[in-house]
Parts: structure tokens; C-alpha cells; sequence
């Protein structure tokens, strides 16, 4: 009899391995990773097991599930606020570099006072 123990043990080591691959400072091999990245993607596809515990420990689980469920996770799963926050940021980092440099104050102490 095949319990649901199993399939959550095996997700959550292909997860590990996942985001060792993705965290390593080694080169890998793309085969491995894209190999990887599918059998976990295609165990999540089992609707019958509760997969969130895994999600809520695994980055990469979350965002292949994601993926894997746009339509109807959309991207529930990410932080929101810091998503929100990167994006204010790039956006100012933006506006910054099209007002150029700023040009430095070259006003003389001496001449505002006289």
C-alpha cells in the first residue's frame, strides 16, 4: 500500500536538491537541474496530497507549484511586500539614472552672505 508519507519525503529531497543547485557556487549541469526541476514539478501535480508544509519550507517548491498552478495560485505564494519593495526601489533606482548625475552645490559661502 502506497502511503502519501512517501511522495512528500521524495519532493521535499528533490527540493533540497533543487536549491542546491541553485545556490551552488559550482557550475552544474543544466540536464541535471532541468531533470530535477520536472520530477519535482510533476510530483506537485498531485492533487491528492497537501503540499503545503513543503511549500511554506521550500522556496523552490513554492515557485514551481506557482508555475505549475498560475491560474489559480497566481503568485499567492510570494512575498508580497518585498516584491513591492524591490519594485519601488527599481523604480526609483530608475528616475534616478534618467535625472543624470546630480550636479554637485558649488555655491560659495562668502558670496550668499555678502
Amino acid at each position: 500500500m502506497k502511503t502519501l508519507q512517501a511522495p512528500i519525503q521524495s519532493a521535499a529531497l528533490l527540493a533540497q536538491l533543487l536549491e542546491r543547485l541553485e545556490t551552488s557556487r559550482q557550475p552544474y549541469d543544466a540536464h541535471q537541474y532541468r531533470t530535477v526541476a520536472a520530477r519535482l514539478s510533476e510530483m506537485l501535480s498531485d492533487s491528492a496530497i497537501d503540499w503545503a508544509p513543503l511549500l511554506t519550507q521550500s522556496r523552490a517548491a513554492a515557485q514551481l507549484y506557482e508555475n505549475a498552478h498560475y491560474a489559480e495560485a497566481g503568485l499567492c505564494r510570494s512575498p508580497l511586500d518585498a516584491a513591492m519593495h524591490a519594485e519601488v526601489a527599481a523604480r526609483e533606482a530608475i528616475e534616478a539614472a534618467r535625472r543624470g548625475p546630480a550636479a554637485p552645490d558649488r555655491a560659495e559661502p562668502d558670496a550668499a552672505a555678502a
